[in-house]
């Protein structure tokens, strides 16, 4: 199973859309596909009508049970959604209490690595929505995944968030005996304003070939497919939104191919 991850600590940034989009075109490609949800918030979940809330089981529950993880167990606190070959493991609100209440236990680090690990053979594809925020969950996003892919908005104030997540990696680095494969993806991207071209260029310049050499457009449809909460590749496989998330797909299988 190849783990992706999705992150920034800035918020806005299009980290849901990108788990949404990529995911949906995979699982449209035949893959079989889990998105994680690991944002208390739980916007990946609610995209998909999944009310956590009112689920027996959760990641919230994966995290309780880290010391006796079974595949059954985390097979069971999956949801199908309406789209074949694509299954969620919705977040919680109480996952925002996992820093105080278990952020200090030996491990804690490694327990989505460890439930993945335990029900690798039943998927295809893995991709994490991550919280803009610092913790355990992001922790272990990062932890479980093989590459990491950081949508970026291109505008001036997200260039700071991102020298922000860049930060973290590196203080990931130093704690953990690995190298880390990331791909920096500029997303909102409006060609009309000169706002988003000197962001862009700035972005180039800075992280070179780190960059996808893409864009993700500014794309009104991404909003409508939210609300009727379908992925845009279903609800409008025509947009150029989806057009620019296959270029994106494209580039990540050739990666993948290549090391």
């Amino acid at each position: 199973m190849i783990v992706w991850t999705v992150a920034n600590q800035k918020g806005g940034v299009g980290k849901t859309t990108t788990t949404v989009t990529l995911g949906s075109l995979l699982a449209l490609k035949g893959k079989r596909v889990l998105l994680v949800d690991t944002d208390p918030h739980a916007s990946l979940s609610y995209y998909f009508g999944v009310d956590s809330e009112e689920m027996s089981s959760s990641l919230y529950d994966v995290f309780l049970a880290h010391q006796n993880l079974t595949a059954d167990s985390v097979l069971d606190s999956l949801c199908p959604t309406k789209f074949d070959s694509l299954f969620i493991l919705p977040a919680t609100m109480a996952l925002a209490t996992l820093d105080r209440s278990m952020g200090n236990q030996g491990g804690m680090g490694l327990i989505i690595k460890k439930a993945l690990a335990l029900v690798e053979h039943e998927f295809d594809y893995a991709i994490m929505d991550c919280p803009p925020v610092l913790g355990v969950l992001m922790v272990n996003a990062l932890a479980a995944c093989q590459r990491i892919l950081i949508p970026v908005q291109t505008e001036f104030l997200a260039l700071k968030g991102l020298d922000r997540m860049m930060h973290t990696l590196e203080i990931m680095k130093k704690s953990q005996p690995r190298e880390y494969t990331y791909t920096i993806i500029p997303t909102m991207y409006d060609k009309r304003t000169n706002a988003a071209l000197e962001a862009y260029k700035k972005l180039r310049e800075t992280y070179g070939n780190l960059v996808w050499n893409g864009v993700i457009p500014v794309d009104t449809r991404f909003r409508d497919a939210s609300q009727a909460q379908s992925p845009l590749p279903v609800f409008q496989p025509r947009s150029r939104g989806v057009y620019a998330y296959n270029s994106l797909l494209n580039f990540l299988l050739s990666q993948e191919m290549s090391e």
